[in-house]
């Protein structure tokens, strides 16, 4: 006899960043929703993405600053990092915020919030443990997790993901990076602040590949002048055991790095392997993303798919755009779509890097006319009263309309400094509504303005 299922408005798997918020817009519709999650309520953000490490990185800075107390006139004695006190601030933070996503979802009238590993039965029903729920509209919002590259030897050896990483509670001797992208790269100065010696090895030719080559030729200057090792090019990566240590070939004829603890981190795959996502007729890429349209919709009309998993960002704030998508045109009748927000995203390096928009190769290789303004952060004031001159400013103008094209703010404030030009370009505004617009001194926003007057013809 078939298992009788449990009949929902909606269901939604997936309790990351656009999961919840969709679930409390669904039943404040008056709709009976569904919420299952096989781990942790949150997803990656709140448990081993943005919240984590970016608590991290703020103890990082603060063993920092105090080092450099001499530059400051400011006299310190050693500074001494207690990892087991990082990581115990680390994980009460975490927890507060997951209980207090964990606590809204289980008050939420309407939700029904179950714990298990979902798989499609059919197109519209799942299978959760021994239980099935069936809906007229299903949301996938499954997330993704780290990739496990095809590395000789890695299977040998023990390693760290951006997961386990996050439960060391001791600085490691060496830690030895692989993978010279955003995740590596906040891992590697991090850890260099609290105390370990530190080696970033990455395949290609540069650090943070997406970015122009000044970015990522500023990016390497600081992470070198902390006393990172960096090895790029290395293009026959191989892991061995050695005693108790790490040794990591970068090379057929390069050097040989041993460390004490190895970190992987060399991309993301989405969490869509074991879903059954052919028994509802789900297509997916070659890469395991669930292809969707520009309203997020699978292609399985009542199917859904947020988040990591659909391939059209990587981040927590794209996620939640992908609640905000779908909301407003189920909810709203306001059709508003994917291919209307505008890259952007940081790189949470010390000083962070604040992007949007189009790099200026990308811009270059469109073939159109554009125009490009640089200023380094030594001509920002307030960068040098406060002693943090690293890194430049650069935006790029389209030549014709005025409008900004995109930008890289790699400074003291970036992640932050970086919104004024974004919001310019959402508002489809010329350049010159900033030229015109007074802004606070001393701030590092103010010299934006002054970049923009000094503009070039992009080369």
């Amino acid at each position: 006899m078939a298992t009788q299922a449990t009949v929902f408005d909606a269901i939604i798997v997936g309790a990351g960043q656009a999961g919840p918020p969709l679930a409390g817009r669904l039943v404040e519709a008056g709709q009976t929703v569904a919420v299952v999650e096989r781990k942790l309520i949150g997803g990656t953000c709140v448990n081993s993405g943005c919240i984590p490490t970016k608590t991290l990185v703020a103890s990082a800075h603060a063993a920092h600053v105090a080092r450099r107390g001499a530059d400051y006139g400011i006299s310190t004695g050693e500074v001494v990092v207690d990892m087991a006190k990082v990581k115990g601030r680390k994980d009460d933070i975490v927890t507060a915020d997951r209980n207090g996503v964990e606590n809204w979802l289980e008050g939420m009238d309407g939700c029904t919030l179950l714990r298990g590993h979902a798989r499609f039965v059919d197109p519209h029903t799942l299978q959760v443990g021994d239980r099935r729920i069936t809906a007229a509209r299903i949301f996938l919002n499954v997330g993704a997790r780290a990739s496990t590259p095809d590395i000789p030897g890695l299977a040998d050896v023990d390693y760290l993901t951006n997961v386990g990483i996050l439960e060391l509670d001791s600085v490691p001797e060496h830690l030895v990076v692989i993978g010279g992208s955003y995740i590596g790269l906040e891992f590697a100065q991090m850890y260099r602040r609290f105390g370990a010696e530190i080696t970033v090895i990455e395949r290609g030719p540069r650090l943070a590949p997406r970015e122009d080559d000044d970015v990522s030729s500023a990016i390497e200057d600081i992470l070198r002048r902390e006393g990172i090792s960096i090895h790029l090019g290395a293009d026959d990566i191989r892991v061995s055991r050695n005693g108790g240590d790490v040794a990591v070939t970068t090379r057929a004829d390069g050097p040989v790095v041993t460390g004490s603890h190895l970190l992987v981190a060399v991309g993301r795959v989405p969490n869509t392997d074991d879903l059954g996502l052919d028994a509802a007729g789900v297509a997916t890429d070659a890469r395991g993303f669930i292809t969707v349209d520009d309203q997020l919709r699978t292609t399985v009309e009542h199917i859904w798919a947020m988040g990591d998993c659909n391939g059209r960002g990587a981040f927590t704030h794209t996620s939640y755009n992908d609640f905000e998508i779908v909301a407003a045109n189920l909810l709203d009748g306001e059709p508003r779509r994917v291919t209307d927000r505008i890259p952007t995203y940081a790189l949470y390096i010390d000083p962070p890097l604040g992007r949007a928009g189009l790099t200026a190769a990308q811009v270059r290789a469109s073939g159109r006319k554009a125009l490009v303004g640089k200023r380094p952060m030594t001509r920002v004031g307030r960068a040098v009263e406060k002693g943090e001159t690293q890194g430049f400013m650069k935006v790029v103008v389209d030549a014709e309309t005025h409008r900004i094209l995109g930008a890289a703010i790699l400074g003291v404030g970036g992640d932050e400094v970086v919104h004024c030009l974004l919001d310019l370009m959402a508002a489809e505004a010329p350049y010159t509504t900033m030229t015109h617009t007074v802004h606070i001194h001393p701030t590092v926003a103010e010299l934006v303005p002054t970049m923009l007057e000094e503009l070039e013809p992009l080369e």
